[in-house]
């Protein structure tokens, strides 16, 4: 029994030896590879030698760091490259319902505006490189100079002293008490209103007739008749403003 075991077991070993491959000839070579690893060594480094070709249309440039300012414009440009067909037609339907002027568009890529000379530009005394050529600090100078020397220094003097030259209507209206209407003077009744017209017709305002009628001897006497009523005041002249104004 031990005997056949052992037969079996020899002819399996046979059997798989048989199966296996042959080992290759140089050990150097690995399962799957049909070069040796010296030919595989100089491919790779032959191709690392030789760069990879672009792709067309596509550029080698660096990317500008991120969070540059390069780096927001070129998002920037390619946010407005993206919007760019949808801007201009809003554009166009905006100057449609207005102008019809097309609105300009802010964009990095815009040309820089032309500058336009003003017809008159700056005036000649703003304008340094004219000013210099005509005057210098030199030639200002002596004008000051000049100027100074024709200078009236004035001395202080003391106010003159107004002198009385007539009745005082402020004083008056402040001395008074009565309302505009309130008889207290008599006064002769007979063609009253007459001579009340005819008398401040004289005078081109109230107060010049209020000044007449004091000098006159008012308010006391009236002989010209410019206070029918008796109040003390002539031709409608009223203190109440003279008054609010010295209380």
């Amino acid at each position: 029994m031990m005997s056949v075991r052992f037969g079996l077991g020899a002819c399996a070993l046979v059997v798989l030896a048989a199966c296996q491959p042959a080992a290759p000839e140089d050990s150097r070579f690995g399962v799957g590879f049909d070069q040796t690893f010296d030919q595989q060594k100089a491919n790779r480094d032959a191709a690392l030698a030789n760069p990879v070709p672009a792709a067309p249309g596509v550029t080698a440039q660096s990317l500008p760091p991120a969070g540059s300012a390069a780096d927001t414009a070129a998002q920037t440009a390619a946010i407005l490259a993206q919007t760019s067909q949808a801007n201009d037609a809003e554009s166009l339907a905006a100057a449609a319902n207005n102008s019809g002027v097309a609105p300009v568009q802010a964009s990095p890529s815009n040309p820089a505006p032309a500058v336009v000379d003003s017809a008159t530009g700056i005036s000649r005394e703003n304008n340094f490189d004219a000013v210099s050529g005509q005057r210098s600090i030199e030639g200002d100078a002596a004008r000051l100079a000049a100027n100074r020397a024709q200078y009236q220094v004035i001395q202080p003097q003391a106010l003159p002293e107004r002198t009385a030259t007539g009745p005082n209507i402020v004083a008056y209206a402040l001395s008074t008490s009565n309302p505009v209407g309130t008889r207290i003077y008599k006064r002769r009744s007979f063609n009253a209103e007459k001579k009340f017209q005819r008398a401040c017709a004289q005078f081109s305002g109230e107060d010049q007739a209020q000044i007449a009628f004091l000098e006159a001897g008012g308010p006391k006497r009236d002989r010209q008749g410019m206070d029918p009523d008796g109040d003390g005041y002539a031709c409608g002249w009223d203190p109440s403003a003279f008054r609010n104004t010295g209380g």
